[in-house]
């Protein structure tokens, strides 16, 4: 895994996630437990679980960096 772990991840901050080819560009709205965060895409302004980005596992390319 490249990038910053889940435990750096704050409040406010925007973030691009890597995994499995697709991209995902997103800001953290809320700190959940159990490193899980409720996040907002930035282009579309969807709200979705980080939980719901890697429900599938993480994969060879999977990064988190911020932006």
């Amino acid at each position: 895994m490249k990038g910053l772990a889940f435990n750096s991840m704050r409040y406010g901050q925007k973030y691009n996630l890597l995994n499995f080819g697709e991209v995902y560009d997103f800001e953290v709205i809320e700190v959940l437990e159990r490193d899980d965060f409720k996040l907002k895409d930035i282009h579309t302004l969807e709200v979705f679980l980080l939980s719901d980005l890697i429900q599938f596992g993480k994969g060879d390319d999977f990064e988190i960096t911020e932006m």
